[in-house]
């Protein structure tokens, strides 16, 4: 499936609630267990972070690739926490990875200099795509939290950027 990556827009809302609400329906991707409404995916859209959407060749947004900051604290000003997920029928042909590498050159042009996320340890999907867009697993949480009555563990992952990725 041939995709186009651009900048989110606030007329995606509501396309990121309903992938992001299959993410939460499959049970390996978010603690979250409460859909989200289209106005919560406008909020998101309306953080001036970095935020990355694949369309299809049919226009609709098929994926989404997201930061946060990861913390208030000065000290990590050039940190974002990342999120990113793809419809379920579009998952498998490369577009977590091109979400994830776009994400990354726009953060990296925004002066951040590490992207960081909670995998959980059994989504093998999630992990690969990740260290094939350069990310290092770097952590395991054990028992990090409880879905659905099951403990989860949950793997960190990083990349650096710029100058933090250096020799």
């Amino acid at each position: 499936m041939p995709v186009a990556l651009r900048a989110a827009a606030p007329a995606d809302a509501d396309a990121v609630a309903a992938i992001y609400n299959e993410g939460i329906a499959g049970r390996e991707a978010t603690f979250e267990t409460r859909p989200r409404a289209a106005a919560e995916a406008a909020a998101w859209l309306a953080q001036d972070v970095p935020f990355v959407v694949a369309e299809g060749d049919d226009g609709a947004v098929c994926g989404f690739a997201r930061l946060e900051p990861y913390s208030d604290r000065c000290v990590y000003a050039g940190v974002g926490e990342h999120a990113v997920y793809v419809a379920a029928a579009a998952r498998g042909q490369g577009i977590g990875r091109a979400l994830l590498e776009a994400l990354c050159a726009e953060a990296e042009r925004r002066a951040y200099y590490k992207l960081t996320a909670r995998l959980f340890a059994s989504n093998a999907a999630s992990r690969a795509v990740h260290r094939a867009a350069g990310f290092t697993e770097v952590g395991v949480q054990r028992r990090h939290g409880r879905l659905d009555g099951e403990w989860k563990d949950c793997v960190l992952v990083e990349r650096l950027l710029g100058e933090a990725a250096g020799p």
